[in-house]
């Protein structure tokens, strides 16, 4: 049993030295920097904080924008903002104003570009699970199709962070879990709405997918994102249950709601090629989560930094960057969702061991790493504003349009 398993609902050995930080600050929303450091706090809405602050860092120094969540406040709510396809992008302020949300961050790695498959449209889809609204909209590419800094030992694109059905928010892996049944056979579902496939295998895609080529697909292998693409691949479209056609090579345009489209690659291809028009194909998935049995209200990817109060083994130490994070604190009563400033006199930004360490002083019993660089966003209404605004400097000097992100809701 994983630590993280062990101390599902816990998270109060921290309540000692969220107290303090909360004395220090004089309210538990406003002021989460961590003691001496200069700052400016605001209450965004009822439950939602906003702070800024310096953090002296081995590179120079940062500057941080934290978002301090409580969800004791029944006024207050995340999910995942996107642009309603997971192979879509958008800025972060599109997607908080065009959803409503008060204040949010950018979410998941994603699908950037495609200069190793020419001619291969990149995608723009998140790497990692995806939930929005309880609805599950995609499932994880293969480790080795992941985009972004090497992951952390022991942890997986299967890694999520997101809040359930309770309102607490929690740290969990998502593993999908899913069929293609026909009269003579039965076949695993390897695949949801994912920009990369297991070698091999078979995935659907659905009307959430949206309608960009899915020929990234069948691209790279589970070990090697630039490999070549496969050249067996089949693509089977089933609607109402029934095939209704089938293709050599994976098609795109949008998918209708009743629509399913089986691609497959190598293995997964000759098992696609048996299906014959007209035949009843019945497709079932799910996401299962490792370590909860309560189900998400949202969840998207990235990979844990802390659990359980500690560093994660073997954090790099070396490369300083610009970051965004999401910290749980109070048994998952509170968030703390921080991006850092990439201003140029900031851009020297944290190694992903001192966000780890910075999420802990902010009292944060575990912590999340997000995408960074450019796509580092923040953004929080001004009082009286009908908008949100971008609190911080993105440091491609303007807002990099981003699959997903962490989106804070309040009912005034």
């Amino acid at each position: 049993m994983t630590p993280r398993q062990k101390r599902l609902g816990a998270g109060r050995a921290a309540l000692a030295l969220l107290t303090a930080l909360s004395a220090l600050a004089g309210a538990a929303l406003v002021g989460a920097a961590p003691a001496g450091a200069a700052q400016r706090g605001s209450e965004i809405a009822p439950g939602v904080g906003y702070d800024e602050f310096d953090i002296p860092a081995a590179r120079g120094t940062a500057h941080a924008h934290v978002l301090t969540v409580d969800l004791r406040n029944p006024r207050v709510r995340l999910d995942l903002l996107y642009p309603g396809a997971v192979a879509a992008r958008a800025t972060v302020s599109q997607l908080a104003t065009a959803q409503g949300a008060v204040a949010g961050v950018n979410g998941d790695f994603f699908n950037i570009s495609e200069a190793q498959h020419p001619g291969v449209q990149a995608t723009g889809a998140s790497v990692g699970p995806a939930i929005a609204r309880g609805r599950v909209l995609k499932a994880a590419v293969p480790n080795g199709q992941r985009f972004g800094p090497a992951l952390p030992p022991g942890t997986s694109t299967e890694d999520v962070i997101g809040v359930g059905v309770d309102r607490r928010a929690r740290l969990d892996g998502l593993t999908l879990v899913g069929s293609i049944r026909t009269s003579e056979a039965r076949l695993p579902l390897r695949g949801l709405n994912q920009y990369a496939l297991p070698v091999g295998s078979i995935g659907a895609f659905t009307a959430g997918w949206g309608s960009v080529s899915r020929v990234r697909a069948t691209c790279g292998t589970d070990t090697d994102r630039a490999a070549p693409c496969s050249t067996d691949t089949y693509e089977v479209t089933v609607r109402r249950g029934r095939v209704v056609s089938a293709a050599d090579t994976p098609g795109s345009g949008p998918i209708a709601p009743d629509t399913t489209v089986l691609v497959g690659r190598e293995a997964g291809a000759q098992h696609l090629r048996k299906l014959f028009t007209g035949e009843r194909v019945e497709v079932r998935h799910r996401l299962a989560a490792s370590a909860s049995q309560v189900p998400f209200r949202f969840a998207l990817g990235g990979y844990p930094v802390l659990d359980d109060g500690q560093p994660l083994p073997g954090l790099d130490t070396r490369a300083s960057a610009v970051r965004t994070a999401v910290g749980i604190a109070d048994g998952g009563r509170r968030l703390l969702l921080l991006a850092l400033d990439g201003a140029p006199a900031y851009r020297s930004g944290l190694t992903i061991a001192e966000v780890a360490s910075v999420m802990r002083d902010l009292g944060s019993v575990d912590a999340f790493s997000l995408d960074g660089g450019g796509s580092s966003t923040l953004v929080a209404r001004e009082p009286g504003a009908a908008r949100v605004s971008v609190r911080n400097h993105p440091s491609d000097g303007v807002e990099r349009p981003v699959p997903n992100g962490i989106g804070v809701f309040s009912t005034r």
